[in-house]
């Protein structure tokens, strides 16, 4: 991936997330922009942060041709600022 598709597929990821934040689905991405905010994370941070976590579950959904897992993006926001891969 060059530099500029590696920019586009980060304006979607963060895209997605502003989506999430402003309809409340799911919830729990708001909590966790919230908590890592409160932890003194920036906000610049915390989206990267979510960023991470939703790039590994569209990676996992296209890697393996599986179906959007809401409980394990959950899961792993929950465990945030420690990244998926961890």
């Amino acid at each position: 991936m060059d530099e500029e598709e590696s920019e586009l597929a980060r304006a979607a990821i963060f895209e997605a997330i502003d989506t999430q934040l402003a309809d409340g689905e799911p919830p729990e991405t708001a909590e966790t922009m919230k908590r890592l905010m409160d932890d003194g994370y920036s906000q610049d941070e915390a989206y990267r942060l979510i960023g991470c976590v939703l790039a590994d579950e569209m990676f996992e959904v296209m890697k393996y041709e599986r179906e959007y897992d809401n409980e394990r993006y959950v899961r792993l926001l929950r465990k945030l600022p420690t990244m998926p891969w961890d």
